[in-house]
């Protein structure tokens, strides 16, 4: 189905959100917000699962629309942990949901493949793994630790961190995967796994496109909350 073009709002209602984007359903299943809405509009729904619906909304905005840009002077404070939360659901969907699905298919491919063929795309799949693991290990080690340390202490001290070095420093974590995408495409045989070959490129795509929209959210939610909240002890407030 076709994406809608209009942004969401809170008095649509949920099933009418979720069919003009079936990706958002993975938002829901990351909220542990089940189905079965009936005629209960976006803001019931949130009301009922005591999440924000500004925060929820902007989310799914970001997720269906790249060139959306969040108004985050509607937020509140505490609704940074609720991005966090966000932030750690969405790293457990992607290692137990995402990941082990495309590593078994990707599995599945490499036996009929020939030795340099497998050890190529079994050197690039084990590369992207590290790096994508030590990406969400940083966040859940160094930056939520931070931020949550900054919202409970009301004193105004020095901090050794910023999330400006967060901002700054993370980056584009879909490299190894559009050049794995680009090995299957142009370098592997037509003669080996070719409807499954189709499945994984597919796969990829989808979990690129979703750690993309991952990404979004923790530039254009996150950083900016945070850089807020360091403003204000900053100021003495």
């Amino acid at each position: 189905m076709k994406k809608s073009t209009t942004i969401y709002n809170s008095r649509m209602k949920m099933a009418d959100l979720v069919a003009s984007d079936i990706g958002l359903l993975s938002i829901l299943q990351r909220l542990n917000i089940r189905l079965g809405f009936g005629e209960a509009t976006v803001a019931e729904v949130c009301a009922q699962h005591n999440i924000s619906a500004d925060l929820f909304l902007m989310i799914c905005n970001i997720y269906s629309f790249r060139d959306y840009e969040p108004q985050i002077e509607t937020l509140a404070g505490e609704d940074i942990s609720s991005v966090t939360m966000y932030l750690r659901a969405s790293h457990n969907y992607y290692r137990t949901i995402c990941f082990p699905s495309l590593h078994n298919n990707i599995h599945r491919m490499v036996k009929e493949l020939d030795d340099i063929s497998r050890r190529l795309i079994d050197k690039f799949y084990d590369d992207y793994d590290s790096e994508v693991n030590n990406h969400f290990q940083y966040e859940e080690e160094v930056v939520f630790p931070y931020i949550e340390q900054l919202l409970n202490d009301s004193k105004k001290e020095h901090r050794e961190y910023s999330i400006s070095r967060f901002g700054h420093s993370h980056g584009n974590i879909n490299e190894k995967l559009n050049d794995l995408s680009n090995i299957i495409i142009k370098y592997l045989s037509g003669e080996y796994a070719s409807q499954l070959r189709f499945e994984i490129l597919n796969e990829i795509n989808s979990i690129g496109n979703d750690l993309l929209r991952h990404s979004d959210i923790e530039n254009k939610l996150l950083v900016p909350l945070v850089e807020k909240i360091e403003m204000r002890y900053e100021q003495g407030r």
